[in-house]
Order: C-alpha cells, then sequence, then structure tokens
C-alpha cells in the first residue's frame, strides 16, 4: 500500500493484459508430438540431478520447521517417487524437471499453516490463478523493494532452517573434516553460478557443490 500511494505502481501492463493467460500456440503445442533429442536428453539429465537433491534437502528443512520425520512417514522413497513421476509427466508435455519449491519452507515458517489439507487447496488456487493473465500481470506490477524484503525474509527463514538441521543433527564443526567439507560446499554453491560442460549442456553451483560435498564426506578420513 505504501509503495503504491508513493506511485512506485505501474498498472498501465494491467488494462492489456488478457484473461486467460495461455499463448496463441498452447493448444498446438500440447497436440504435438515432440522430437527425440539426445542433446535435449543430456541437458535436462543433470537438471533432475540437482531436482531430486534439492527435494532431499527440502524434505528435511520441512521436517524440521513442522517436526515431523517426513523420511519415515510418508517416506523419502515416496515423495522421491512423486517427483520423478511429476518429471517424466513434465517431459512428455515440453517441460522443464519439477521442482519442490524451496521458498515455501520459509512460508510454513512464517504463517505455521502445517495442514495438507490447506495446502491442496492452495495449490489448487494457484493453478486456477496461473491461467489467469491479468493475475500474472498484477504480481509483476509489485515493485522490487517489496519482492526484495518478501524474499529477504523467505531466504532468510531457510538458511536458518539449514543451521537448525546442522544443529539437530549434532555435526561437530570442531572437527576439521566437516568444517572443510562444510565450507567448500557453502563457497562453491553461493560463488557458482553454473558451469558449461558440453553445448547446451551445464551444471549449476549447487549441483558442483552437492557432488563435491558428498565425494568429500566418502574419501576425507573421519577424525579420531
Amino acid at each position: 500500500l505504501t509503495a503504491f500511494m508513493l506511485g512506485m505502481v505501474d498498472l498501465h501492463l494491467l488494462k492489456d493484459a488478457s484473461w486467460i493467460g495461455f499463448s496463441p500456440d498452447a493448444l498446438t503445442s500440447l497436440t504435438t508430438i515432440p522430437d527425440f533429442s539426445l542433446t535435449s536428453v543430456l541437458a535436462i539429465a543433470p537438471i533432475a540431478l540437482v531436482v531430486f537433491i534439492e527435494h532431499i534437502g527440502d524434505i528435511t528443512t520441512n521436517g524440521a520447521v513442522v517436526g515431523k520425520d517426513f523420511f519415515k512417514d510418508p517416506g523419502i522413497s515416496r515423495t522421491l517417487l512423486g517427483d520423478g513421476i511429476a518429471t517424466v509427466a513434465a517431459g512428455f508435455l515440453g517441460g522443464p524437471a519439477n521442482t519442490t519449491y524451496g521458498e515455501n519452507t520459509g512460508v510454513l515458517a512464517v504463517t505455521k499453516v502445517y495442514d495438507p489439507s490447506i495446502l491442496r487447496i492452495a495449490a489448487c488456487y494457484a493453478i486456477v490463478l496461473g491461467v489467469i493473465g491479468k493475475f500474472g500481470v498484477m504480481l509483476q506490477t509489485i515493485p522490487v523493494p517489496v519482492m526484495g524484503g518478501i524474499s529477504i525474509i523467505l531466504f532468510g527463514m531457510i538458511a536458518s532452517v539449514g543451521v537448525r538441521t546442522l544443529i539437530d543433527a549434532e555435526l561437530n564443526f570442531a572437527h576439521s573434516r566437516n568444517l572443510v567439507i562444510a565450507s567448500i560446499i557453502f563457497v562453491l554453491g553461493i560463488a557458482i553460478d553454473n558451469i558449461a560442460v558440453w553445448r547446451t549442456i551445464s551444471l549449476s553451483g549447487l549441483a558442483i557443490a552437492a557432488v563435491i560435498g558428498v565425494t568429500l564426506n566418502k574419501i576425507l578420513p573421519e577424525d579420531r
């Protein structure tokens, strides 16, 4: 409201936006048989790997936020299966790999709303609003400072939950081995945007940090 009163909200785009947000060739794209491309497969496969790594991290942090062990109920195998099926379905529709949205962890921590039925209703609302063009444009009118403030809270919550997870796991940073591994993961994850591997294939900093972290955890000797 303050940004609107200060004239920071531009509503001109809202007037020109259509009510239905589908593109003119949306139906044609859905009914066209996709072409098989090995390059595209090799480009998407690493992304799917990153998605699964992110999935495990999000399940861990969500469990810490709501106070439940989702690795036991419903089980990490079932959550990964659901994510995998959704990714396969997205591939048939020409979409990218699905991902668990880490920002929702911050939303759970802020709102304290953990009831799955409420989250399902919210998901249905999001799907319906997603095809309304004017609603999408209305979100674009939110000023950058406002979105920045929201992002600070959400990402700050995610980082705090991550630190809490390390504390709950009783990870001893007095051991140089743990300190070295954690430091390398943090630096690589933050500093690297993506690295080109071959042609259009690239790996994100998250994937590189995760792979190197797991590798170091296996090869570095335990402190005695």
